[in-house]
């Protein structure tokens, strides 16, 4: 099983502003701009605006790797003692999502693309 970083979500309350810093930030405007998801790429990263991240319990930033198989990742991080935040689901085109919290209180998340 292979695993990459390559998406970084970050929870907003004013997705108008976020965005607003995120351009200035990056120098580039979102590929993606939506009432509920504001994506950027820059370099080969992805990064997301969530409006909804704090209403579903995210604390700050969240990583996502990215997985060949959701499903086997998720069970091998809760056997090492993650908890689940978030089940598996799909977010549109068979893009598959999930987060856990490590031992720590760390957010970690996986992605799975169709």
């Amino acid at each position: 099983m292979t695993a990459g970083l390559k998406t970084i979500v970050y929870p907003v309350k004013d997705l108008d502003r976020a965005k607003a810093l995120f351009s200035a930030l990056l120098g580039v405007e979102p590929y993606a701009d939506e009432p509920y998801y504001v994506g950027f790429k820059d370099a080969g990263q992805d990064v997301g605006l969530d409006p909804n991240g704090h209403a579903q319990g995210m604390t700050g930033p969240v990583p996502y790797w990215h997985v060949d198989d959701i499903r086997a990742r998720l069970a091998a991080l809760l056997e090492a003692g993650a908890e689940l935040l978030r089940d598996v689901r799909d977010v549109g085109a068979g893009r598959l999502i999930t987060s856990v919290k490590d031992p720590d209180g760390n957010l970690v998340g996986l992605v799975q693309d169709a």
